[in-house]
């Protein structure tokens, strides 16, 4: 019996087990893959996530040789979205490979004791009230074919949009099919200025879609999207000549290409689970929701459920979690993943090449034009516009929302909030002077970091309770009255459990 079973290594796996790790539970990570995936199909880490991994001490180790991007675009229109707007500590995206984002967490998570199964597939599954049971077969290897099981206290399937977990479990994945052809390829380009480059860099023609960027000297990542073709199975495998073709319906170019080092299809059906937990079976990333890539949402949704989930999922299995806590990731995430799935259907109808779309593509060219549209859709696709809704939230309170960007100054001297959720817990900054200060610690000091301080650079947070998510959980105007430390006991309470009566 262990703690956890993550099924799925790719990012949010990982991200998962680390997570996890920092609270100090145990946790086994089954990835069929043998090797860690070479390719990748994201290349964008948004602002919300930037602020996420900030918050954990790693944006400089993924910032390295990698480029900030000032914009996004969406549905491939002018003007571009201009993330500046977005406030916030990184207004920016993160131009990196998916495969370099993976490499890195698989490296943390492993740095931190999780325990990295490689080469080991999920096949079968059953739960009961005690634990939930995986069946592993080995894969490759002079032990291939092999199988064992591995029970644990909860079980977090984190394997893409076929999910073994989703199916076995029997969660429902309710959507739309696919209407929409997409082919991918890394290639070789004998002359690549016949193709449109650039971010965006996105050609819409009567007859599909283009875009075309050049990944490293001598290789371009060449994606084709058609509307209205038959679908293959996406089982199928692609082949040079399929893109090349689409290429020519597309475009009406003949382009040589060869050398392919990744080829890939796709298309755009849209599907969200009926829930994220099943008992002792959870589901995180593209295992709870699958929609058309666009702006590499999908990684940084799936991220963004990683860090909603580990906390709540290790407070439940240390003992402390209060018993809403872990149905409140399904209650949180699910809703955000819904608008996420609406705005890229939007945004792939408005890319759809039909001419009866220009005028309403003419019609949002304007609408960007305008800055509070611009600063809108900008918050939408960065995931800036994430705000929780809590029940016991007072008027003009910070709840729910994610930690201001400000400066904290306390003995130890000036720092930001995202320096002190780097352990993984919660955070209540209350002023210095606070008589409740000791007995807030006394409460919840093994689980919350009490520190006395003074908030400045943002209004109405004189004192705050952040989540270990980094979202806001309680705030007050001012000060520190009796009325506001009963607020704060409740909420403290609500998110983080009883008060302890001693040493744990």
């Amino acid at each position: 019996m262990v703690d956890v079973v993550v099924a799925g290594g790719g990012p949010v796996g990982m991200f998962l087990a680390t997570e996890l790790r920092l609270a100090g539970v145990e946790v086994v990570v089954l990835e069929r893959s043998v090797d860690p995936n070479p390719h990748s199909r994201a290349f964008r880490l948004q602002p919300r996530t930037l602020d996420v991994l900030d918050s954990r001490g790693l944006l400089d180790r993924f910032r390295a040789d990698h480029l900030d991007w000032p914009s996004a675009h969406f549905a491939g229109l002018r003007p571009l979205l201009d993330l500046g707007r977005t406030g916030g500590e990184h207004p920016h995206s993160l131009l990196i490979p998916q495969a370099h984002t993976e490499r890195i967490l698989e490296e943390r998570a492993a740095a931190l004791g999780a325990d990295i199964r490689r080469g080991h597939e999920l096949v079968g599954l059953r739960q009961d009230d005690a634990a939930a049971t995986a069946r592993v077969r080995l894969v490759g290897g002079e032990h291939a074919g092999g199988e064992y099981e591995i029970s644990a206290r909860y079980l977090v399937g984190c394997d893409g949009g076929r999910s073994a977990v989703r199916r076995l479990a029997e969660i429902g994945f309710p959507g739309t099919g696919g209407r929409v052809s997409a082919l991918l390829g890394d290639v070789t380009l004998d002359d690549p200025d016949k193709l449109p480059s650039g971010i965006p860099g996105t050609l819409r023609t009567p007859a599909g879609l283009l875009m075309a960027v050049a990944l490293e000297p001598g290789i371009t990542r060449v994606l084709t999207t058609e509307f209205g073709r038959d679908l293959p199975d996406p089982e199928t495998p692609m082949t040079l000549d399929e893109l090349r073709d689409s290429v020519r319906r597309v475009t009406g170019e003949d382009v040589t290409m060869r050398e392919p080092r990744w080829l890939s299809r796709f298309g755009d059906a849209t599907c969200l689970a009926d829930h994220y937990r099943d008992h002792r079976v959870l589901l995180a990333g593209d295992a709870a929701h699958v929609h058309f890539p666009i702006g590499a949402q999908g990684l940084n949704l799936g991220l963004q459920d990683a860090v909603n989930l580990g906390w709540k999922l290790a407070g439940e299995v240390r003992g402390w979690a209060p018993r809403t806590l872990l149905d409140s990731y399904d209650r949180e995430r699910r809703p955000v993943a819904r608008a996420v799935l609406r705005e890229t259907r939007a945004q792939l109808a408005l890319m759809n090449p039909d001419e009866s779309i220009n005028p309403l593509r003419e019609l949002f060219g304007e609408l960007l034009a305008l800055d509070e549209v611009n600063a809108y859709l900008a918050a939408l696709v960065s995931g800036v516009d994430v705000r929780y809704v809590f029940e016991d939230a007072e008027d003009g309170s910070l709840a729910g929302g994610y930690a201001p960007a400000c400066a904290i100054m306390s003995a130890a001297g000036a720092t930001r909030p995202a320096e002190l959720l780097r352990t993984g817990r919660g955070v209540a900054l209350l002023p210095e002077d606070s008589a409740d200060l000791a007995e807030l610690r006394a409460g919840w000091g093994d689980r919350v970091d009490m520190v006395g301080a003074t908030v400045k650079g943002r209004e109405g947070a004189a004192a705050l309770l952040l989540r270990p998510d980094g979202y806001v959980a309680w705030s007050a105007a001012s000060g520190l009255a009796d009325d506001a430390v009963d607020g704060l006991r409740r909420s403290l309470t609500t998110w983080c459990g009883a008060p302890s009566e001693g040493p744990r």
